[in-house]
């Protein structure tokens, strides 16, 4: 390691083994975190406390919450290791399952993580073009009335939404999305807010509370079930955020140490998700009961007030807009960073290219990653036609995410860098822990996959 110049300036947000600038803060990250969490699964936790009914849902919503938090706890610990505030950074997920279980973990986490990344871009492609829909669907009503005909397609939304991204992609990595991430962050806010007090007034104005203890009749037993395990995939995708959470704390610049920066801004952000999450869920099954709509800011009457409602859905777009890149941007890093390893002699990787426009700086692009990235998008979009089903999408993805990559890698990472003796108490409660979330993991994920095929045979 080369010995500073004594008289230089040591700049303490430089990486101590890269040269990786960090500039994050504690509410730096809390907007990261936000802006991964609260997302389009927030529109659906309405619908899921309705399949719950009014004791399971607001149980399952405490719960998914304590489990994120202990899982991001448990995470953010494994950023450094083997020491958790000394010792060599994983600056991705990925990275610290290989350093600490092995290179065959890593790769089973690899496929699950951007997998998973790459689901949740085609979720928000399909979340976006329902917002516009439910835009165009509130100024069709208001302005023709109920008896108007006010349906519409979301095959060219999705389209647009994939071309925003094309652009937005070129953003070159996670470091230089702090603005994207606190402009989401404020939309998720303005929608959740305008969700809680919508679903607030409608049970005002229906004079009762709507719903019931057991929640949604279903036709039969076995449909009861599928709902159920459903409801539950769909409330693990809104909340669980580990698979980002290692990108997010790489941003940290410390001290202090980035762990105990992590998990302050995770408590932070798990109790706001945790308020707008309760109020949206319980308020939205109290105003619609079994009535409620599988997006919630879908169901207030004939879309009055107007203006309100499509404001609401405006912020979900601008706020998915950003999501996207949240989740994308580590699969553009891996690739390339891959493929730069790989072959590192090849111009087209590393080479780039400057466009001046007038009255905007000079754009600097490389043609790989230009190309690369535009498949990507491509690819989600596509996909997103061909299986336009909200809820259904979000529950399978929400049911991959739970046990593997939001528990049991966390998990065993934590026995291992702690050296947790196996058959200790701490070990046993840890494995009891990791047992039940498998099984819930394992009913949603049948339960939203029957949904979803369910709904391609409609």
């Amino acid at each position: 390691m080369a010995v500073e110049d004594e008289h230089m300036p040591v700049d303490s947000t430089i990486h101590d083994d890269d040269k990786t600038i960090r500039t994050g803060t504690l509410w730096t990250t809390v907007a990261h975190i936000i802006t991964a969490v609260i997302g389009s699964g927030v529109l659906s936790l309405a619908w899921s406390t309705a399949q719950l009914g009014w004791i399971g849902g607001p149980i399952a919503l405490f719960c998914f919450a304590f489990v994120t938090y202990i899982s991001s706890s448990l995470l953010s610990d494994c950023y450094r290791s083997p020491d958790p505030v000394t010792g060599t950074r994983n600056r991705c997920f990925t990275d610290a399952v290989r350093v600490i279980l092995g290179q065959r973990h890593s790769w089973i986490c690899g496929l699950l993580q951007y997998l998973s990344f790459y689901g949740t871009g085609v979720a928000y492609v399909v979340t976006t073009a329902t917002c516009m829909r439910a835009i165009l669907k509130a100024n069709c009503y208001h302005r023709e009335g109920r008896d108007g005909d006010c349906e519409y397609g979301g095959s060219f939304y999705m389209l647009l939404f994939g071309v925003v991204q094309v652009f937005m992609s070129q953003i070159p990595d996670f470091h230089s999305m702090v603005l994207v991430s606190v402009v989401a962050a404020m939309m998720s806010f303005c929608y959740a807010s305008i969700g809680l007090g919508l679903g607030f007034a409608q049970v005002i104005e229906n004079g009762k509370i709507a719903g019931s203890i057991t929640g949604f009749p279903a036709v039969s037993v076995a449909h009861k079930l599928w709902l159920t395990f459903q409801a539950l995939g769909d409330i693990a995708f809104a909340y669980p955020y580990a698979l980002i959470l290692l990108e997010i704390q790489d941003t940290v610049k410390s001290p202090p140490p980035e762990n105990k920066i992590t998990k302050r801004a995770s408590a932070i952000a798990i109790l706001v998700t945790t308020f707008f999450y309760l109020g949206c869920g319980c308020f939205g099954y109290a105003a619609f009961g079994n009535d409620t709509p599988g997006n919630l800011l879908t169901g207030f009457g004939f879309y009055e007030p107007y203006w309100l409602i499509s404001f609401a859905n405006a912020c979900i777009i601008v706020h998915l807009i950003g999501g996207y890149q949240l989740f994308s941007q580590p699969v553009f890093a891996f690739v390339e960073r891959w493929l730069t390893e790989k072959f590192p002699n090849r111009r087209f990787l590393k080479r780039f290219h400057e466009l001046k426009l007038p009255l905007l700086p000079v754009l600097r692009f490389n043609m790989f990653r230009l190309c690369f990235r535009t498949i990507y998008v491509a690819t989600t979009t596509g996909i997103a036609l061909v299986f336009p089903y909200f809820n259904e999408i979000l529950g399978v993805l929400g049911a991959l995410n739970l046990w593997p990559l939001a528990v049991y890698f966390p998990l065993e990472m934590y026995i291992v860098q702690k050296k947790v003796e196996a058959w200790s108490r701490k070990w046993v409660l840890l494995q009891i822990f990791s047992g039940v979330l498998m099984v819930i993991s394992a009913v949603a994920l049948v339960g939203s996959v029957a949904g979803l095929i369910e709904a391609k045979m409609k």
